[in-house]
């Protein structure tokens, strides 16, 4: 595989930064997956880490070096990272447990596969036309499908989330094969509820992925001003194996070891809720892998 990656997060004008964002990948498959912790709950942040925390062990349990059912995974990933959260505010006595959103992607046989539950959202651009955009689990969004008359509902209010005590709704994409230069981001409310669609699609179209979310989270920021949310962003652009022109700066697992699995999300002591990953086994896969990258650049040069 080869493609590019950028991952962006600002607190905001908040106290404290709720979102997390990450990605992991195998020599043939790869995790990208943001969640935004819930205010109005306790612990948004821990939720929001549970979640990525867990989706990212299952991943590199189950993809060795590819998953066998990506769906499968996907819908089993989301449901195991609601379960780890209610635990965790069980074993804690919490009368209210903490919440979040979550939305993942797995690329995987050129094909992108994504769930959702909540409002952080997915875009799939390509040469600037949005191709997916995940449809957010809150009143606002019936309001505006079922019922665009309706006034007063207030887009915060979520019907869907992980860590409620009733099992989260949940919305699959069907797997989408990947073009030379799509871009795919995925993204908290803080970033898509202050700018539009058309212009995360223009940025998107118009530069590669390092330049352009920076400049999307900046404008997001910006546009709220000093009563900006948290501004979170991960955007990958997909280069296919024989394409002529290759990023100068990216992912390329084609010299790595089936064995290696390399992640930007770290585990925490979460009183070992979430079994931890090792840190040293990370660290040597991503050593491996940079080698690797510089072997093949080398090579070429």
């Amino acid at each position: 595989m080869k493609f590019s990656v950028f991952q962006l997060s600002r607190r905001g004008g908040r106290e404290k930064n709720e979102d997390r964002m990450g990605y992991c990948y195998t020599r043939e498959s790869a995790l990208f997956v943001v969640a935004d912790g819930m205010g109005g709950h306790p612990r948004g942040e821990v939720a929001a880490q549970i979640a990525i925390q867990t989706v990212s062990s299952m991943f590199q349990r189950e993809a060795r070096p590819t998953l066998k059912n990506v769906p499968e995974f996907l819908s089993a990933a989301l449901l195991g990272a609601h379960r780890q959260i209610l635990r965790y505010g069980n074993d804690k006595g919490m009368l209210d447990t903490p919440r979040t959103t979550l939305v993942l992607a797995v690329v995987q046989a050129g094909c992108a596969h994504a769930i959702h539950c909540g409002d952080s959202r997915l875009y799939l651009v390509r040469k600037g036309r949005i191709l997916v955009r995940t449809r957010d689990h809150s009143y606002q969004e019936l309001r505006n499908v079922a019922a665009p008359g309706l006034k007063n509902v207030n887009r915060n209010v979520l019907f869907s989330c992980l860590g409620s005590p009733t099992k989260p709704l949940f919305d699959e994409t069907t797997a989408l094969p990947l073009e030379q230069g799509d871009r795919m981001l995925l993204c908290s409310d803080g970033l898509w509820s202050q700018v539009s669609d058309e212009l995360i699609a223009h940025e998107l179209d118009r530069q590669d992925v390092a330049h352009a979310v920076p400049d999307l989270v900046e404008a997001a920021l910006r546009n709220a001003g000093n009563a900006s949310d948290n501004v979170t962003a991960v955007a990958m652009e997909w280069e296919m194996p024989n394409a002529a022109q290759e990023s100068q700066s990216g992912v390329s697992t084609d010299s790595i070891n089936d064995e290696v699995f390399a992640s930007t999300i770290q585990s925490g002591p979460l009183d070992g809720l979430v079994d931890d990953l090792d840190d040293e086994a990370i660290e040597r896969s991503i050593a491996e892998i940079n080698a690797a990258i510089k072997r093949t650049a080398a090579r070429k040069s």
